[in-house]
């Protein structure tokens, strides 16, 4: 019987991209120096992302990376924006069901 190779990602695979992608934002944003190259407000083990129509930022736990939720949210903003731009991880929903979420998964 042969192994079908899966043309799909490990789900580490991809949460280790999306790290490397938000880790590599800052840098873009002009905050690279040599000790630090994200924004100061983001502290370690965060990282920003944009929400609703007003793009509104947040800075959320590295540990949502790992919740089914937030990741169906992250598929869903590769879809529709794509990870590879300057302006950050944007969200696609409104700020309720954001905020709705985000406050389930820290429970």
């Amino acid at each position: 019987m042969a192994i079908r190779k899966s043309n799909k990602l490990s789900q580490a695979t991809v949460l280790k991209q999306i790290l490397k992608r938000c880790s590599s934002l800052g840098k873009k944003q002009g905050y690279d120096n040599e000790d630090y190259c994200l924004p100061i407000d983001v502290p370690k083990g965060h990282f920003a992302v944009y929400v609703g129509e007003n793009r509104t930022r947040y800075v959320v736990p590295i540990s949502f990376l790992t919740h089914p939720q937030f990741q169906c949210l992250l598929q869903q903003a590769e879809e529709e924006f794509g990870f590879d731009h300057d302006m950050g991880i944007t969200i696609p929903c409104e700020e309720f069901v954001f905020q709705s979420l985000t406050s389930m998964i820290r429970c």
